[in-house]
């Protein structure tokens, strides 16, 4: 059976654009996942490491957590969005005067 319709006609996807979002989602979570995780270390690391009073290692360590999670969030939010952004034309129908 024929696919009907395209990207530009609002039918289906294509492969290319199928597999273009599935590599941008998972660039992002990992790359989420990576800044993530450098910001749980850097913040979280001297509680981990050195021998600090209770409550100085509690804050640490939350406070890690609790960072680590809103980058991860930020950051996949913002590469999806400027993924989503790329995709799309400024004007769709149009073209520009000088072509």
């Amino acid at each position: 059976m024929r696919e009907h319709g395209g990207t530009g006609s609002g039918g289906r996807r294509g492969q290319a654009e199928r597999d273009a979002i599935t590599v941008e989602i998972g660039y992002a979570l990992c790359s989420a996942a990576f800044a993530a995780a450098v910001v749980f270390g850097a913040v979280a690391g001297p509680a981990l490491l050195f021998a600090l009073p209770g409550a100085v290692e509690t804050v640490l360590v939350r406070g890690g957590g609790v960072l680590a999670g809103v980058l991860f969030a930020v950051r996949t939010v913002s590469v999806l969005g400027r993924f989503r952004r790329a995709a799309q034309p400024s004007q769709p129908g149009r073209t520009s005067p000088d072509s």
